[in-house]
């Protein structure tokens, strides 16, 4: 997962315990959820007529704090370029960072649900998943 999660991610898992063993899943499913959402918001913004960079801005900044909040790191990175378009209201500038911004989510979320399922595999078998070895 080098290059697509930081640090914040093994916070996460750290958190993660006996009493609440699905603790990241349930995290991960919810930044699923607030970034497919944000992602059609963006979408629809950047097809208006009259964009309203303002409104723009403010769905990239808070897909910046909720990727950062689970440590996709390409996705963070995309949203803070896409923030500078914004602020320059520059249309093929935020347009091209919509598709990296999509294409990096889409895979940081295929490798994550990926790393979800052999966990959870792992724990249904008895074993513990090593910690420490996830971040490298």
């Amino acid at each position: 997962m080098k290059g697509f999660l930081d640090a914040q991610f093994q916070q996460l898992q750290l958190l993660q315990d006996e009493s609440n063993p699905d603790f990241v899943a349930e995290v991960v499913s919810l930044f699923f959820e607030d970034s497919e959402r944000l992602l059609t918001d963006l979408t629809s913004a950047l097809e208006q007529q009259n964009i309203d960079f303002k409104k723009v801005d403010a769905h990239v900044h808070q897909f910046k704090g909720s990727s950062s909040s689970i440590g996709a790191l390409r996705v963070k990175n995309d949203c803070i370029a896409f923030r500078n378009f914004c602020e320059e209201q520059n249309i093929e500038g935020c347009l091209r960072c919509l598709q990296q911004l999509k294409q990096d989510y889409y895979l940081v979320k295929s490798k994550l649900e990926a790393l979800i399922r052999l966990e959870q595999q792992i724990v249904a078998a008895c074993g513990t998943i090593p910690m420490e070895e996830l971040s490298s």
